[in-house]
């Protein structure tokens, strides 16, 4: 039974409950309900104008009612008198078809109902920054190869210690946090759970890290490429399937390649399959490019994609087969929308499974120095409209995610493309101004 909200905010002591809801460009937006009003909008849902956020509508359209998911709730530890509570838009009676984690909610029942449950634990970089977004936060973070710098990490103590025990008092078992490859950036690593739990956890890890920075004079940016000469923030996937139970990994064979089952590397070949299309997803702004496509940075390597490609216990490639019974995707980057990428994860790797299909040849190579030596492997977009012009002509993810979530989906990050496109960039200036 769902938790009454009522009884939780007598319970915990909380004022105000954040009902929540994440638009289709990953923007999470709240009504601020006090918890006198929580109990009937539990049941009511709280009224919001689709129109007002990045959802494809118009202001006709009528109220949208964003329904809390109870079993989400988490009281604020840094401000105990609020509560944030992930929740599912309803219009007219039925699911917005649209919202991100309506479309999650039914690929993973779709998945369920043919015997998987995914199960997925995020990597997601971060860099805090000034909060001018000038610069990085730690002027003395300057090591060409900063990667678990342990001055550096202890410089910033105060914030990551804070949210790393936030978790710890969440439940979420964080076990490591470290500074990452580029100066100013960081990682914090919890525990995996299934598809939607995960992305919740991520929507609202993004949340506590940017408030947490905030509090303590600096700003968190999960921007995919803040800094032209530094490794970008990425947010990796690791992936595994499981029966309904959860008691058996489906993607385990002790005597599989690697320790993978024939239904993991199926569920790979649906990843590899996808990946031109899943990039408008994963990789959902025109920063994201500048990225996976990025030449070799500060530290002497991206640790991002640029092609289609698997490997073995081997970070140049797409996908990372990083332990028996499991796959890392490497291509996601900061800005994807939590939902949307573990339901197009999801729709991509179920498609592989239900048509067996081989992810072709793993390639046990340095990509960044012999990928020029592969042939036929397949290019990730160098754009955002590459990548859009994918995914609208990927018809099994059209029809698997929702045809009416694709068209707005498309109909707005091409909207966006065109806004970037008409921008004056000091670069044209600079190079063709005397043409």
């Amino acid at each position: 039974m769902a938790k009454d909200l009522a009884k939780f905010a007598k319970d915990k002591g909380v004022r105000f409950f954040l009902f929540n809801f994440t638009d289709l460009f990953g923007n999470q937006r709240a009504k601020l309900v006090p918890a006198e009003a929580a109990g009937g909008m539990q049941k009511s849902g709280a009224g919001f104008a689709g129109f007002a956020t990045w959802l494809d509508m118009t202001p006709a359209h009528p109220d949208m009612f964003v329904m809390p998911d109870a079993d989400s709730v988490i009281q604020l530890p840094w401000r105990p008198e609020v509560a944030w509570v992930a929740g599912d838009p309803w219009m007219d009676g039925k699911p917005v078809e649209q919202a991100p984690r309506n479309v999650l909610r039914r690929i993973t029942a779709d998945a369920t109902a043919k015997g998987m449950k995914m199960m997925a634990g995020v990597e997601p970089e971060f860099h805090l920054i000034m909060p001018d977004g000038s610069g990085i936060s730690d002027e003395r973070d300057i090591q060409e190869k900063p990667c678990y710098d342990q001055s550096a990490i202890m410089r910033r103590f105060d914030v990551i210690s804070e949210i790393c025990t936030t978790m710890t008092a969440l439940g979420w078992g964080p076990y490591q946090n470290d500074h990452e490859d580029a100066n100013g950036q960081f990682e914090i690593n919890w525990d995996y759970n299934d598809a939607l739990t995960t992305a919740d956890q991520l929507c609202f890890f993004k949340f506590m890290v940017k408030s947490i920075a905030e509090n303590h004079g600096f700003r968190a940016t999960f921007m995919p490429k803040p800094f032209a000469n530094l490794t970008g923030n990425g947010c990796h996937v690791h992936i595994s399937g499981w029966n309904k139970t959860g008691k058996k990994n489906l993607f385990h064979d002790a005597k599989g390649e690697l320790g993978l089952s024939s239904t993991g590397y199926a569920f790979l070949g649906g990843l590899i399959h996808h990946a031109q299309a899943l990039a408008a997803i994963t990789n959902p702004t025109v920063n994201s490019y500048k990225r996976i496509n990025a030449p070799a940075t500060l530290s002497g390597a991206t640790w991002s994609p640029s092609s289609v490609t698997f490997g073995g216990n081997n970070r140049t490639h797409m996908v990372r087969i990083p332990d028996e019974g499991r796959i890392e995707f490497r291509l996601a980057d900061g800005a994807a929308n939590p939902y949307l990428l573990m339901a197009a994860i999801l729709a991509a790797g179920q498609h592989g499974v239900d048509g067996k299909m081989s992810p072709g040849k793993r390639l046990d190579i340095d990509m960044y120095a012999e990928g020029h030596t592969v042939k036929g492997a397949k290019k990730l977009p160098l754009n955002l409209l590459d990548a859009i012009r994918n995914l609208a002509g990927d018809k099994y993810l059209n029809e698997t995610l929702g045809k009416e979530f694709t068209d707005a989906y498309v109909k707005l990050k091409t909207n966006e493309w065109n806004s970037y496109s008409r921008h004056l960039t000091q670069w044209e200036r600079d190079n063709t101004l005397d043409c």
